[in-house]
């Protein structure tokens, strides 16, 4: 049960005013306490504090309480620049749902249900599009795939 969000006015205000002045930035956040992540990579908490407070100035991390958030900026860093992808999917009527479901494992940043032609919108990055592509053309039901590669943004 979702508990429902009471804002004030000026509360919606300051939101809305944020997100006007807001620059998008895709942001993957991992879970987990800074004494675990030490652990995994065999390091002291100290070392890795070091290195996250060196990569918060770079704009590479944002770190709080049991997270770690790496920035677009990072990731296109580690990967090189890798192009928006958007690949549009017909799906047999009652294989629908089962296919939602599938594509929420993938390593995807948005799934979108559509009405019209296609029945969902996957939105990835070129770096993965092989991966995404492959089990998506391999899920029951899956009539056709469309898929488009992002040349560049006009708005972000």
């Amino acid at each position: 049960m979702t508990e429902e969000l009471k804002l004030t006015d000026r509360q919606y205000q300051l939101l809305n005013h944020l997100l006007q002045r807001a620059q998008p930035m895709r942001v993957y956040t991992v879970y987990g306490d800074q004494d675990e992540i030490a652990r995994e990579l065999g390091m002291t908490r100290q070392a890795l504090a070091i290195h996250l407070k060196r990569l918060k100035e770079l704009g590479l991390v944002r770190t709080g309480r049991e997270f770690v958030d790496i920035t677009e900026k990072a990731v296109n860093l580690l990967k090189g620049q890798s192009n928006d992808v958007i690949i549009l999917v017909k799906i047999e009527p009652k294989y629908r749902e089962k296919v939602y479901e599938a594509t929420k494992k993938l390593p995807i940043e948005k799934a979108l249900r559509l009405a019209g032609d296609y029945d969902l919108a996957v939105i990835t990055q070129e770096t993965v599009l092989d991966k995404v592509l492959d089990a998506v053309n391999n899920m029951e039901g899956v009539r056709e795939t469309k898929t488009f590669i992002s040349i560049g943004a006009i708005k972000e």
